[in-house]
């Protein structure tokens, strides 16, 4: 394993606990990512922590729903905070770092129980991916969705991630949004199928979505279970390892360390395709 890419340890998770927030009421789990001056950029030690509490509730027979959030209403999640890519130099940090959000996205869909994502704000990159995972997305109006890589980085998804999008939104859109790096609005994501639901505004939003956690919460718990497993198996039919050359041809590329270096510094980038 990449030593840029570490595993994170208890300490490193136990040190985030700022910056992800995890409380239990009734059963029902509510993380919320809270790092509202980054617009809650996601460090590593937040991911794995995600991952671990998806691990926990799965075998806390009183849970009964988990609720993802952002702190504030200017984004649930911006992504991966840029600046731990700054040391990324070999092909074994792109794919440990790919493998990590793989790890986590897997996480939050083979979750025990149900998960739902309440959005307000900025839905974009590892953001958007984990609210993709969840099983259920509900959004304030002023939310935008999106994957603007072609835009900032010049780096990729996973095949695992393209995957889990096409069959959310097919194919058609997850272009659209990666091609041309718009973002989409929440009633055009609604229309394509990424959100479910679309409310006015964050107050609305956490009362739609208590009520929400509150209905799949008093149904049966193996039926929920056996739902989402089964569609999982439907799904998955990609190896782990597949398209690692993708993977490894952006985020070793000159484009790459041209975006993270223009991303970093506030400017346009200057692409080469090299």
């Amino acid at each position: 394993m990449s030593p840029l890419i570490k595993e994170v340890t208890m300490a490193d998770i136990e040190s985030s606990s700022e910056d992800l927030l995890y409380t239990v009421e009734d059963g029902i789990g509510r993380v919320t990512f809270n790092r509202p001056q980054a617009r809650n950029a996601m460090k590593f030690a937040m991911y794995d922590r995600l991952a671990q509490i998806c691990d926990e509730v799965g075998e806390d027979p009183t849970m009964r729903a988990l609720v993802l959030t952002g702190a504030g209403d200017k984004a649930f999640a911006s992504g991966t905070d840029i600046s731990q890519f700054r040391e990324f130099k070999t092909p074994e940090d792109a794919l440990e770092y790919e493998a990590r959000i793989d790890r986590v996205l897997v996480a939050l869909e083979r979750c025990k129980i149900p998960t739902i994502a309440a959005i307000a704000g900025a839905c974009t990159g590892g953001g958007a991916g984990m609210a993709a995972a969840c099983d259920l997305r509900v959004a304030t109006k002023a939310s935008r969705f999106g994957f603007p890589v072609g835009r900032t980085l010049g780096n990729c998804l996973s095949i695992s991630n393209y995957t889990r999008l096409a069959a959310l939104v097919g194919p058609a859109a997850v272009k659209d949004m990666v091609f041309t790096a718009r973002l989409l609005g929440a009633d055009e994501a609604k229309q394509v199928g990424f959100i479910g639901e679309v409310v006015e505004d964050r107050e609305a939003l956490d009362t739609r979505v208590d009520e929400l956690a509150k209905t799949v919460a008093s149904m049966a718990p193996l039926t929920l279970r056996a739902t989402k497993e089964a569609l999982y198996r439907i799904r998955e039919k990609s190896r782990p390892d597949e398209g690692q050359d993708l993977v490894i041809m952006c985020y070793m590329s000159n484009d790459f360390r041209e975006g993270m270096d223009a991303f970093l510094t506030k400017r346009t980038p200057t692409w080469t395709g090299t």
